[in-house]
């Protein structure tokens, strides 16, 4: 197996390994209030979120963005909840499988907020891929291929969770209203229990 192969296949196995699932509960939250219908708003969330963990990610695995660690894997939690309490807000869109009603202003704020909170988790990525390198190694290549990998496990985890959410709302019947407040409940109480462990590791 070539270095590119091994850094691909550790962004895969990173994001998508349940023992650190933080990043698996953001992207969850993020989709919980689309479904299948929706999905060029998913797309253009996640790709809002790819744009700003892989800036960061870069950014700090070159040493030119001074963070705290300990601050991040704290604040990673935080913006999961953030997310999904945000959800409880947000009405799914009305007839989705028919026409759908477009609200602005809360598109933008999602995409904001996908590209913003994006930028935390790009630092908490990092932390990992530089515990991988070596000093004065050549890097480029490597990263180039842990953040392919971190992209194919986020697909994996966004397609999971519109099955699912296909499968709730349209076999089981539940309201899409309904699942968007189970789906986002679960979770903010997974990440706030997260959140209190890693308080408690201080």
């Amino acid at each position: 197996m070539s270095e590119f192969q091994i850094y691909l296949t550790l962004g895969f196995e990173h994001i998508t390994d349940w023992n650190g699932y933080d990043h698996i509960l953001f992207v969850m939250a993020l989709c919980a209030i689309y479904l299948w219908p929706d999905w060029r708003k998913v797309l253009g969330l996640i790709t809002a979120f790819t744009v700003g963990h892989s800036l960061t990610l870069a950014l700090a695995v070159f040493g030119l963005v001074p963070f705290s660690a300990q601050l991040i894997e704290q604040l990673i939690p935080v913006t999961i909840i953030v997310t999904a309490v945000s959800n409880w807000a947000v009405k799914p869109p009305q007839n989705t499988f028919g026409k759908p009603k477009k609200d602005v202003f809360a598109v933008v704020f999602r995409y904001l907020m996908g590209l913003g909170f994006g930028l935390i988790h790009g630092l908490g990525f990092s932390n990992y891929l530089r515990s991988l390198l070596l000093p004065n190694e050549e890097i480029v290549l490597k990263l180039l291929a842990f953040n392919i990998g971190l992209e194919l496990g986020q697909l994996l985890i966004v397609l999971a969770m519109m099955l699912l959410s296909g499968l709730v709302v349209q076999l089981l019947r539940v309201n899409a209203r309904t699942w968007n407040l189970i789906a986002s409940s679960w979770v903010a109480g997974m990440a706030f229990v997260l959140l209190l462990g890693k308080l408690s590791a201080q």
